[in-house]
């Protein structure tokens, strides 16, 4: 017998996180399943990067997340799984200090490595998978 499911499949986007600068969405929700693309640093109101110490960076990119998070009605705590591409390793640790606050209770697996170069010259990009 076989068996056929149908997946609903959706295009998040909100004003308050960067448009997509190539071909991909800021987010697609896939059922209660939402896939958002890596962010890096880039203003949404000016579409520029910004330009700060890595810390940052790291906020700016986390809360460019966040926004497409809430666009699709969900918060960090959702996240099941961040990648974060860094072209520094040194600028782990500073990563990692901004990273915490952003998921402190239950915080997502995750993988990070050192890449290197990001579009824009961001120096961090983050994407993550996050479930209802």
């Amino acid at each position: 017998m076989s068996t056929s499911t149908s997946t609903s499949r959706n295009t998040v986007t909100t004003p308050l996180a960067p448009a997509a600068i190539g071909p991909y969405s800021q987010g697609i929700l896939a059922d209660d399943r939402l896939y958002v693309s890596g962010q890096i640093a880039i203003d949404p109101d000016t579409g520029s990067m910004i330009d700060g110490a890595i810390e940052e960076e790291t906020e700016r990119v986390l809360d460019n997340i966040g926004a497409i998070l809430k666009a699709a009605s969900m918060t960090f705590e959702d996240v099941v799984r961040c990648e974060v591409f860094m072209t520094d390793v040194n600028d782990y640790a500073q990563i990692n200090e901004v990273y915490a606050r952003y998921f402190n209770e239950k915080p997502p697996a995750r993988k990070a490595v050192q890449v290197d170069a990001l579009p824009r010259n961001a120096r961090v990009e983050i994407s993550c998978v996050a479930v209802r």
